[in-house]
């Protein structure tokens, strides 16, 4: 920048300065109470930059002019200065609050973003516990479904075997008297040989009973 030599040259470099700090600091006011992004942008970077560099500008004009005033200036002449100064102070106060108040807010939404991150997170992972636990207690209730339909088949095989070998017992009683009467009476020995015969044929059906059982059996501890 050019620096001016005169008092007047001075002051109009001073008034249009603060002119335009005034305009920039109007338009991060606004940033500052709208912004809630946790990042900041160009625009922000550019009028935190411009407003830097004006009132680095304006605090050497101000420097400019002390030198006047201590050159043997007016009393008039230093009430300018000091008011000059006034303004220079007042915005670089403001300047440094508003750009703290604008870092605040970002920290404060980047913790909530953070925040509502590791709500998701949790969330996800509850649902996938909660699914994966979902799912292994329905296969066990199909499988003790399948297990009770099991039981039920083997204990009604179990009970037809019981059956069996109680008709094949009592088959056996009637056969043994049935042989002594035979030896006296001819005519019964027809009767035993048929007997015998249907007695073949349950000792035939009893092994296939038995033989199916014993894979049931086989088939469930195997299931277990």
């Amino acid at each position: 920048m050019d620096l001016p030599s005169s008092w007047d040259a001075l002051r109009k470099q001073a008034r249009k300065l603060e002119a335009q700090l005034d305009e920039q600091m109007n338009s991060y006011r606004k940033l500052v109470s709208t912004r809630v992004s946790t990042k900041g942008d160009s625009q922000e970077n550019d009028l935190e930059s411009g407003i830097d560099r004006l009132l680095k500008q304006l605090q050497q004009v101000n420097m400019q002019m002390q030198d006047w005033v201590l050159s043997g200036g007016s009393e008039m002449v230093s009430h300018t200065l000091t008011r000059h100064q006034e303004i220079l102070q007042d915005l670089t106060k403001e300047f440094y609050h508003l750009r703290s108040s604008l870092r605040a807010k970002q920290e404060h939404a980047s913790l909530l973003e953070d925040f509502r991150e590791f709500d998701r997170t949790r969330l996800d992972l509850e649902e996938g516990v909660g699914s994966t636990e979902q799912a292994i207690l329905k296969e066990h209730a199909a499988i003790s479904r399948n297990t009770g339909q099991m039981d039920s088949v083997i204990s009604q095989a179990q009970a037809t075997l019981g059956a069996l070998v109680l008709q094949r017992s009592t088959f056996g009683g009637i056969n043994s008297k049935l042989s002594n009467v035979g030896s006296r009476l001819p005519t019964v020995n027809h009767i035993l040989s048929a007997i015998k015969r249907k007695k073949s044929m349950d000792t035939i059906i009893l092994s296939l009973v038995a033989s199916v059982c014993t894979f049931l059996i086989f088939i469930y501890w195997l299931s277990k």
